[in-house]
């Protein structure tokens, strides 16, 4: 079933181009549960048969990352944290996915909508948190920003090596080097949540 879908997505993207690419990552940043993993792989897979640009490819998916972002920072500006806990469900919101996301919010900080771009589950709603918050919006954006298109990157240079080395693009492929990816990006998540805290704790200390 998904490797068909896989091949539906492919042929999608193929005929919708780059337009296509944002709205679908669109769709996957704001409350609808869509992996990432089955839109910007194939887009990879296509640069690599010379159908798209990779570059190209992974902007249009920051693109659609930022935008769907906003929507669900702006949702959650304007309704407000008990209109979603009460109707969150029909929304794809349940309480338990909101109260890991405020967590991990909570956690982070402000770093912590560029860190849960990199984290599955957190990723789609980790904005929500940040809309209650009133976080400033340009350091939203911001984060948003760099952990959505470092998460781009990946995925479509993911699909690139695989369109290199494979016929068909497998799902079961395309898991295990997005689990080995994350592994190798735990590293850099740390050091930047260090760099923040630090930073943090300098302006804090000027200001007192």
């Amino acid at each position: 079933m998904f490797e068909a879908a896989i091949r539906w997505l492919t042929d999608t993207i193929f005929a919708l181009g780059y337009p296509g690419i944002t709205a679908l990552m669109f769709i996957e940043s704001s409350f609808v549960p869509f992996p990432s993993e089955v839109v910007l792989p194939p887009a990879g897979y296509l640069a690599a048969k010379g159908q798209m640009n990779a570059w190209v490819a992974a902007g249009a998916g920051l693109t659609g990352s930022v935008l769907g972002a906003l929507f669900n920072y702006f949702v959650a500006v304007w309704v407000g944290e008990p209109f979603l806990r009460k109707h969150g469900r029909y929304f794809f919101v349940t309480n338990d996915k909101l109260d890991r996301a405020e967590a991990f919010f909570r956690r982070h900080g402000e770093v912590g909508t560029f860190i849960g771009r990199l984290v599955p589950v957190v990723r789609q709603l980790i904005s929500v948190p940040a809309g209650i918050a009133r976080m400033n919006l340009a350091r939203f954006v911001g984060f948003t920003a760099l952990g959505a298109g470092l998460w781009s990157g990946v995925l479509v240079y993911i699909g690139l090596q695989l369109g290199r080395h494979e016929e068909t693009l497998r799902v079961a492929a395309v898991h295990t080097y997005t689990r080995r990816a994350l592994l190798y990006l735990l590293p850099l998540m740390v050091l930047v949540i260090a760099v923040y805290v630090f930073w943090y704790r300098r302006r804090r200390a000027r200001s007192a």
